[in-house]
């Protein structure tokens, strides 16, 4: 029996064993198959400046440290079209929830007029500081001190020794004469301190701290000026607080968006780019870009370049002694970080915009040049700046003047359709409130924070899964009305007591019939209408902590010191930040 088995089990053995020699051939002549196909899709399938996969360089391990592994492939994998058919053309370059909101920063008549109060023998005179837009920043607020002490204001000097290094005047940038007209009403305003018995007036020097409020002015200043008549105060830069009784805050407003125009030769050049840009398509998306060395050094992130990036970075932050070193990933994770243009690339490509957008880029020297911006360049082929647009002849009376090309910048990102920042500096901050003054035109800041392991993960994760997710954490971000409550975040970038709402026109279109009414707005044009759950993270701050940005405020002393211990051991510090 038993042997019978064994005989049964031999022959059994040997039948499966001949079986399987004839499959070998089989499965020889399938593989072959196989890599031929393999071979025709590879030579087929699209060149990745048609289908642009994006793995990083070096992703972070859980300690910022690059990890050289090798990765699987990604699932992740941009569309050659781009747009999501989940948004329509018409809520990617405007919301039309913005035609209920407008600009009101006419006085009361409660502001009393400028004769009834103007003090003789009351000078007061400001020197900024900064660049291009923290000096408009100071500009603005110095027309406010002036009126909250009753003091005739001599027309700001412009920082000429900071960062920037430019000797432009204010009339140089800016025309004085509509400057001085405009606010007449206001303030009185001179070029010049008058002499005093036919001498030269030296003003007495000092400072406000940041943050200062009428009481503050009228506690610190108004003695001096009593008895020295005519008061300089310098490193003039969010020395007044965000909040101030709303006659004030409406001069604010007629200061900033009506009262600083460029000069004519400014304005000129800077419409004519706005025109060409305007003739390369429908609409261009206008994205400042902070990514310059001095700006990645400090802020003490890291973007995977490896050991050469780390020395790089490294050696401009030893500039900064009182900096304290950082982990990496933590800044990342909590929004500290500014987004690599590869980055803010995704961003806007989730958003829905196509890869044919035009894209003008206003930026200093961008770390790593055209690699690093290569990525961009593969998702939006249409990159411009003022430097392809325009010849070097156009640009020769501008190019010596940093301001004055900031100034150009500006005009571009400000009559842009779409305004994207990588980074809340200064720059942002102004355009962000300009671009909510004037009709709410859509201004996208990152959601860093959140977008932060989304960036991380996508290799894990579809394109359609990924673009929904950066929709989802965008919201609130991308300059709705009523996105940040009033009171909240700097009064540059949030002006609510200049906007008003036409609660008359929005209350009929509440009231038609669903078929005409809500049910036929997008749901991203609605959002801002309802209570607000997404509400930016750094509007959470307190209103008077936001001097440079909170992704850099941890790194800051207390804003609101007299002495700007920080800013003083770093000169560059502030400026560097600045625009």
């Amino acid at each position: 029996m038993a042997t019978h088995r064994r005989r049964h089990h031999h022959h059994h053995h040997q039948h499966s064993h001949n079986r399987f020699r004839y499959l070998i051939p089989v499965i020889s002549a399938i593989s072959a198959a196989i890599l031929v196909l393999y071979g025709l899709i590879s030579l087929l399938a699209p060149s990745p400046d048609h289908l642009h996969h994006l793995v990083r360089r070096t992703p972070f391990d859980d300690n910022g440290v690059g990890d050289d592994s090798p990765r699987v492939t990604s699932l992740f994998k941009v569309p050659i079209s781009g747009g999501s058919k989940m948004v329509s053309d018409r809520s990617l370059w405007s919301t039309r929830m913005s035609k209920f909101y407008f600009g009101c920063s006419n006085a009361s008549n409660k502001f009393p007029k400028v004769e009834t109060v103007t003090y003789p023998n009351r000078y007061l005179l400001i020197a900024t500081s900064g660049g291009l837009n923290q000096q408009r920043t100071g500009i603005t607020d110095a027309v406010v001190a002036a009126r909250i002490l009753n003091a005739t204001l001599v027309v700001p000097k412009l920082d000429q020794k900071s960062f920037w290094k430019d000797a432009s005047t204010f009339s140089e940038i800016f025309d004085v004469d509509w400057f001085i007209s405009h606010l007449s009403r206001d303030v009185k305003i001179i070029k010049e301190l008058p002499r005093k018995g036919g001498k030269i007036w030296t003003p007495y020097n000092m400072r406000v701290p940041r943050k200062c409020n009428e009481r503050c002015y009228q506690i610190r200043v108004l003695p001096v000026l009593l008895k020295k008549h005519a008061v300089q105060l310098s490193k003039f830069d969010y020395r007044l607080s965000n909040k101030l009784e709303t006659d004030l805050q409406k001069l604010r407003c007629r200061v900033n968006y009506h009262a600083l125009k460029f000069t004519d030769p400014i304005n000129k050049m800077g419409q004519k780019l706005v025109n060409r840009m305007r003739k390369m398509g429908k609409h261009y998306v206008a994205l400042h870009l902070r990514f310059e060395p001095d700006m990645l050094a400090f802020s003490g992130c890291y973007y995977g370049g490896g050991e050469k990036e780390r020395k790089e970075l490294g050696k401009i932050r030893k500039r900064w002694k009182t900096l304290h070193s950082n982990n990496p990933d933590k800044e990342r994770r909590q929004g500290r970080c500014p987004l690599t243009p590869e980055e803010v690339g995704l961003m806007l490509r989730a958003l829905g915009y196509n890869k044919d957008v035009h894209l003008y880029v206003a930026s200093g020297e961008v770390y790593g040049g055209d690699e690093t911006l290569a990525p961009l360049r593969a998702l939006f082929p249409n990159i411009h700046s003022k430097d392809s647009i325009a010849t070097k002849e156009e640009l020769e009376p501008f190019s010596a003047f940093s301001s004055r090309m900031a100034a150009l910048d500006f005009i571009v990102c400000d009559e842009s359709d779409v305004f994207v920042t990588n980074n809340n500096g200064n720059m942002a901050k102004i355009l962000a409130g300009r671009r909510r003054y004037f009709g709410h035109k859509p201004t996208i800041r990152p959601n860093a924070k959140k977008l932060y392991r989304l960036f991380l993960n996508r290799e894990n994760m579809t394109w359609e899964e990924f673009s929904s997710r950066v929709r989802t954490h965008q919201r609130g971000f991308m300059g709705e009305p009523k996105e940040v409550r009033p009171g909240r975040g700097e009064f540059h970038e949030n002006p609510a007591t200049c906007i008003c709402e036409d609660t008359e026109a929005k209350s009929k279109l509440e009231t038609l019939p669903r078929k005409f009414g809500k049910s036929n707005l997008d749901l991203d044009e609605v959002v801002a209408d309802q209570d607000i759950e997404n509400e930016p993270e750094s509007s959470d701050q307190d209103e008077d902590d936001d001097l440079i940005g909170p992704q850099f405020q941890h790194l800051v002393n207390d804003t609101s010191m007299d002495d700007d211990s920080l800013i003083s051991e770093s000169p560059e510090l502030e400026e560097l930040l600045s625009d």
